[in-house]
């Protein structure tokens, strides 16, 4: 194997696969990036079993082989490199690196080791979507997932493709986030658990394509766009329905500039300890919308800003984490709190932003 290309293509392709290679001793190949030199261009290649990613690099082909490379060694080796062409050769089983003057060869691992990626395109019915839908719609959700898969339907973010749009929902039971994306109709419907997800976003926003061609089947997901193919296992499950939990009508509206209560939700979280609770108290009547939260240890604040009201007084205490993690996911510069009473779920939207809805429950005191 013999190749010349630019450090910026190599390494950015190198970054990429080392985020999904695998960390287990019994499987050294897993911590490696398969390097295939086929026709005129280089196949990297990473997998952890559960998730895999494939990226084509243009370059200069002087004869072809296949390697494998421990991911951390060649990323940082490509890093100190500072000439901007770089060569790549096998030889005995070693990957030499040379550039301008330098030279480093990284002792390979048997490349027969490495486990093949599956080639879901060949059997299951893709989807053309714009790459933006799937970025922003993961991203508008992805913080009300579960970080723990014991309940693994919890722990995914529900994806739907349809023809004209996107549909990304997630929810640990406390709070759940929904973001509809362009038209939605009935499509591709999967569970893609949360690293996953969060590292589909990563290649997403490495792409420059403004299109994306997407498979899925009752085990995988494939993500294809600029030369990257992200591979992924997808929970066999069914998600909550979760449109029975969103309340109809609300006793009690809120409007309110979202940067005063984003202040007002930061000074709440100095001073309402390791709990982490502060109380909402709305008053349409008076005119009054404010926030209380008080720590033995720090002491206790008060705030009220302005706010259009309506409805019934109403006095509720929520996790300040879960009001604030949807607050730049907005877009709109008003959101309106819909409260449907003591003990019952807020509904947060934007003003201006029908597509995303968020839904947080309130603490039992």
């Amino acid at each position: 194997m013999r190749l010349s290309t630019t450090k910026e293509k190599i390494l950015g392709g190198v970054l990429i696969a080392e985020r999904i290679t695998g960390k287990k001793e019994t499987l050294p190949a897993l911590s490696c990036i398969l390097l295939e030199v086929n026709g005129k261009m280089l196949i990297l290649r990473a997998t952890n079993l559960e998730a895999g990613v494939e990226i084509t690099v243009p370059c200069d082909v002087v004869e072809k082989g296949i390697i494998a490379i421990p991911a951390t060694v060649l990323s940082q080796t490509l890093r100190s490199i500072g000439g901007d062409k770089v060569t790549l050769s096998a030889d005995d089983g070693n990957l030499v690196v040379e550039s301008r003057g330098t030279k480093t060869i990284i002792k390979g691992v048997p490349h027969e080791e490495f486990p093949a990626l599956s080639s879901l395109e060949a059997s299951a019915k893709g989807s053309t979507v714009a790459r933006e839908q799937i970025l922003h719609g993961v991203q508008a959700v992805c913080y009300a997932a579960s970080p723990s898969m014991i309940r693994p339907e919890l722990g995914s973010i529900y994806i739907s493709v349809g023809r004209a749009g996107v549909l990304c929902v997630a929810t640990d039971s406390f709070r759940l986030a929904e973001k509809i994306i362009g038209s939605l109709d009935k499509g591709s419907e999967v569970l893609v658990p949360l690293k996953h997800a969060l590292e589909l976003t990563h290649v997403l926003e490495h792409a420059e394509s403004a299109q994306v061609k997407l498979f899925a089947d009752e085990s995988q997901l494939a993500v294809s766009c600029d030369g990257v193919r992200f591979v992924s296992r997808v929970v066999d499950g069914v998600f909550p329905n979760y449109k029975e939990i969103i309340p109809k009508s609300f006793s009690t509206e809120a409007t309110v500039l979202k940067s005063d209560i984003g202040e007002m939700l930061k000074k709440a979280r100095v001073f309402s300890g390791n709990d982490q609770h502060v109380g909402l108290h709305v008053y349409p009547k008076r005119k009054i919308f404010s926030a209380t939260a008080r720590s033995a240890d720090v002491g206790e604040m008060s705030d009220s800003i302005d706010a259009a009201l309506s409805g019934e007084d109403l006095d509720i205490n929520f996790h300040i984490g879960y009001l604030a993690d949807c607050l730049p996911t907005i877009a709109s510069d008003s959101i309106t709190l819909g409260f449907s009473g003591a003990g019952k779920p807020l509904v947060i939207r934007g003003v201006s932003d029908p597509s995303f809805t968020y839904l947080v429950m309130p603490l039992n005191r």
